[in-house]
């Protein structure tokens, strides 16, 4: 094969011509390469000197792919300019339109990319108050997914599309297209119904990024959602993955579904003679030097009785659930430490009477 385009070359230009040839695919190239160097260089050089991050975000999403784009259509109109007929050229002309295919489709997801940095870099997830963050970041994270999807998706399909024998294969399957779609349907039902519940997540938002959770009996936060599965990290750093159709099919606990503020409770059984005042004046000393309570609520109730014990729960708020956890746990200690160095008679207690 190498031989015959060797020769076909050799015939085609043996008078001299194949130096013009030359000199012409030399030029395209060289030119393909300076148009881009200078392109990205003044991109670059502009956002040096400007506040705003868009440039350099392209400068540094697209110089790789569309400098290989620029080089296949510069080799591409060489190969076309040349007008060989040979086997060899023939795969060179089909590797480079994959390689075309494979340039666009790239450049078309880091675009999605690209809109989504800049819509996500007027939020910050990390402050307190980052409901409104965590909405806009699982909308956009979930559609890029989505949106990449369906490029790569349609990207396989245009590449195979290329290649004769599949494309006779695909008219083939067209023509049984409600035979094929019957059997795919069946097969692919839970990718599907994920993919599609991944939908009702980017738009009803049941859960977003760092939402708190509990969910199969497991307290943690949301911290990937994909098309297909949702990532919850545990509090003690274990991973639990779940189908995105859980969240739609299963009840689950949502703690930030509205804000990220919560309530703590503490309970605590003691003796009928624990004197409830004091106590209520211990935990709001107890609060005031926690830095963990947001100063919105402090309640302390008896909330039930049995005959042995009174029930007592104290109620107290914070920012977020780690605070509260935090608040709950120095609340129930402090408390317990009260009663046993000042009122170590109110802990609870069985009597006896024994009749003489």
């Amino acid at each position: 094969m190498f031989k015959d385009l060797v020769s076909d070359l050799v015939s085609k230009y043996d008078n001299g011509n194949w130096i013009s040839a030359f000199i012409v695919s030399a030029a395209i190239i060289a030119g393909s390469l300076i148009i881009h160097a200078v392109t990205f260089s003044i991109i670059r050089r502009i956002s040096k000197k400007s506040d705003k991050p868009v440039l350099g975000l392209v400068s540094s999403k697209f110089r790789n792919p569309t400098l290989g784009l620029m080089l296949t259509i510069a080799i591409s109109i060489i190969i076309l300019a040349l007008a060989i007929d040979n086997q060899l050229v023939d795969i060179i002309k089909h590797l480079l339109k994959l390689l075309i295919i494979l340039f666009v489709s790239l450049i078309i997801i880091r675009l999605i990319k690209l809109g989504r940095d800049l819509v996500l870099m007027r939020y910050d997830i990390g402050e307190k108050d980052n409901l409104k963050a965590r909405r806009v970041y699982t909308q956009f994270r979930i559609m890029e997914r989505i949106l990449i999807f369906i490029v790569i998706l349609i990207a396989v399909a245009v590449a195979l599309m290329t290649f004769e024998q599949i494309r006779k294969i695909g008219v083939s399957l067209f023509a049984s297209a409600g035979v094929a779609g019957i059997i795919l349907g069946f097969a692919a039902q839970k990718l599907i119904g994920n993919v599609l519940a991944g939908f009702q997540i980017a738009i009803a938002q049941p859960i977003r990024l760092e939402d708190v959770v509990i969910v199969e009996k497991e307290w943690g936060w949301i911290e990937e959602i994909n098309l297909t599965y949702v990532v919850v990290r545990i509090w003690d750093k274990r991973r639990l993955i779940l189908p995105t159709a859980y969240f739609i099919q299963n009840p689950f606990q949502n703690w930030t579904r509205v804000s990220a503020d919560i309530l703590g409770t503490v309970f605590i059984y003691t003796d009928y003679t624990v004197p409830v005042d004091k106590l209520r004046e211990e935990l709001t000393r107890i609060l005031k030097s926690d830095k963990n309570w947001d100063g919105k609520v402090n309640v302390l109730q008896v909330t039930d009785s049995t005959e042995k014990t009174m029930e007592i729960r104290a109620l107290m708020s914070a920012a977020d659930s780690p605070s509260a956890w935090d608040l709950r746990v120095n609340v129930r200690e402090k408390l317990i430490d009260f009663l046993q160095k000042n009122y170590p008679e109110s802990l609870p207690r069985s009597r006896i009477d024994i009749a003489k």
